[in-house]
């Protein structure tokens, strides 16, 4: 099973769309994840509308429309992964600890809010991984997506992909072409 995994798209203020190449990464996953700050309602319908199957979660900058139809903690077992989706984990310094308490029933924790590329695994296996964000780099060197393998219960080929500055469909909300 093929998952893809994203978080802080902010549109349309960080851009109008996702990239192109996020799209085809949404047509060819099983699994779409999004870790919240999504901040429109379009994004949600597009990407539901597209997805084979969806988990996402509310971050802090989604109103109340957003909040409405999404939890604040998304979960998805597949093949036996137990899954779990956040937006916000809290300073970088205890993450691990402070996710492993937090989530004792999950094998793997998506989380996104600092749009900073992680991967690390807690002490109790529990594997932590946050995409970044697909438009907006913030202090990053590129703009980020994951995407992964789910087989025989076991997460696998897990990729950083790093977006080229000027990617197609990624424009800065106001700004010319």
């Amino acid at each position: 099973m093929r998952l893809l995994a994203i978080s802080d798209t902010h549109i349309p203020a960080r851009a109008r769309d996702l990239p192109a190449q996020v799209w085809s990464e949404v047509d060819a996953a099983d699994l779409v994840i999004h870790a919240g700050d999504w901040t429109d309602l379009a994004t949600l319908d597009a990407l539901a509308a597209r997805s084979r199957w969806l988990v996402g979660v509310y971050g802090n900058n989604d109103g109340p429309e957003l909040r409405s139809r999404l939890p604040e903690v998304g979960r998805a077992e597949v093949d036996g992964l137990r899954l779990a989706v956040v937006h916000e984990t809290g300073p970088a310094k205890g993450r691990e600890d402070r996710c492993a308490r937090g989530f004792p029933d999950a094998d793997v924790l998506v989380f996104g809010h600092s749009h900073i590329p992680w991967d690390t695994v807690a002490a109790n296996g529990l594997r932590l991984l946050n995409p970044g964000s697909p438009t907006d780099r913030r202090r990053q060197p590129y703009r980020t997506y994951l995407t992964a393998e789910i087989r025989d219960g076991r997460l696998t080929d897990v990729t950083l992909h790093r977006l080229a500055r000027t990617a197609g469909g990624v424009r800065r909300a106001g700004k010319g072409p």
